[in-house]
């Protein structure tokens, strides 16, 4: 079995992607829905495509699995241009949103449904059919139809009948939407494990972040047809390329304001609304004078005062004092919403770490509301 690390260490060593799309462009009358856009997909990667609905995300999936045909540009797998070559005769598999699955047919007819459609041997076929019905944990339900099962087991056939003739590329269109939370976080989990242990390419299209980022060695941010970012879970969210993507990806605050200066690594924001911001030079290119500053409401701090530092921190650490207005409980954390002196509304996340409410704040009450300078991401309007 492949080592899906050793896949992805052989691609970058070698510097050629199992995937190549190539400035593909896709438009359906006078609408552009995939705008020239170019990706690269490792061998043994677990790649995302994330956006908003209309995104282009699907239209790009179904290329890649034959249903749609480029209006121009190239899709390489292994070097070879396969815009042209019908669904059956690639190397990829896709699971649909809705599983697709023969009401007619059992667990094991339905998963050995595309292995008799190739002409494999009956016992190639009884053994490949084993395989996946052990690999997806669903041992005594072959006999089963569809009907028969849990929306979970159902996603496991249709993952195990996508997976069953070996694909070196499997798309999944959305493939948890129809479980519930609890289930949903279980499966993303099982999932993760078995491309791990196949080495086998995943390509996941959703607009759930928390799923992307659970599950993606990397993602594809689009928008309008275009890809935003491509980068790690953690690359994403902590240095987001653009303010779209800051906004799109998690919960964020956002001070529009003016560079007033620039020394040591660090740069003042005269931030509308909320006051002087020091924050930590960007490793990126700013284009102009008018900026905005992007701050993860877990990065502030909350206070009844503000924070003690020596004389060697006081100038690096931001202190914008306001009012409480707004407290959601969620459980691990809590919300608030801080009115600052300023006008400006900040958002911040705070742990639960006591049982009681010995530590929480409440509407109306007085704080401070402090974050370091390398808490700030410096981005243009």
């Amino acid at each position: 079995m492949t080592d899906p690390v050793q896949s992805l260490d052989d691609a970058e060593l070698h510097g050629v992607p199992l995937l190549r799309v190539d400035a593909v462009v896709k438009r359906f009358g006078g609408f552009m829905a995939v705008d020239r856009l170019s990706l690269d997909v490792r061998a043994g990667e677990f790649f995302a495509l994330l956006g908003p609905s209309g995104c282009g995300k699907t239209t790009l999936l179904r290329m890649l699995a034959g249903f749609e045909t480029p209006d121009s540009g190239r899709i390489l797998l292994n070097g070879t241009d396969i815009a042209a070559v019908p669904p059956h005769q690639r190397p990829v598999n896709m699971m649909f949103q809705n599983y697709a699955l023969f009401p007619h047919l059992t667990v094991r007819d339905n998963i050995a449904f595309g292995l008799k459609r190739a002409g494999l041997p009956r016992a190639e076929i009884a053994a490949r059919v084993a395989e996946m019905v052990a690999l997806v944990r669903l041992e005594g339900m072959e006999k089963r139809k569809p009907d028969q099962l849990s929306g979970g087991q159902r996603q496991r056939v249709a993952l195990a009948r996508s997976l069953a003739r070996r694909p070196q590329l499997l798309l999944l269109d959305e493939p948890l939407a129809a479980l519930d939370k609890k289930l949903r976080e279980n499966t993303q989990f099982e999932l993760t494990q078995l491309q791990r242990r196949l080495g086998t390419t995943f390509i996941i299209v959703t607009h759930d972040q928390e799923e992307a980022m659970t599950m993606a060695d990397r993602i594809g941010v689009m928008e309008a047809g275009r890809l935003e970012q491509v980068a790690t879970p953690r690359q994403l969210y902590e240095a987001p390329n653009s303010r779209w993507v800051a906004e799109f990806v998690g919960g964020i605050n956002i001070l529009e304001g003016q560079i007033e200066s620039r020394d040591a690594g660090r740069m003042t924001i005269a931030a509308r609304d909320a006051g002087h911001v020091i924050a930590a030079e960007p490793l990126h290119c700013l284009t102009k004078n008018d900026i905005c500053v992007a701050i993860r409401p877990e990065k502030i701090r909350l206070s009844k005062r503000p924070p003690a530092s020596d004389a060697g921190h006081a100038a690096v650490i931001n202190r914008l004092e306001g009012i409480i207005i707004g407290v959601n409980y969620l459980g691990g954390q809590t919300t608030y919403q801080v009115k600052l002196d300023g006008g400006a509304v900040l958002r911040v996340s705070v742990a639960n770490m006591a049982r009681l409410d010995v530590d929480a704040y409440n509407v109306t009450q007085r704080v401070v509301a402090w974050f370091t300078p390398d808490d700030c991401v410096v981005l243009d309007q």
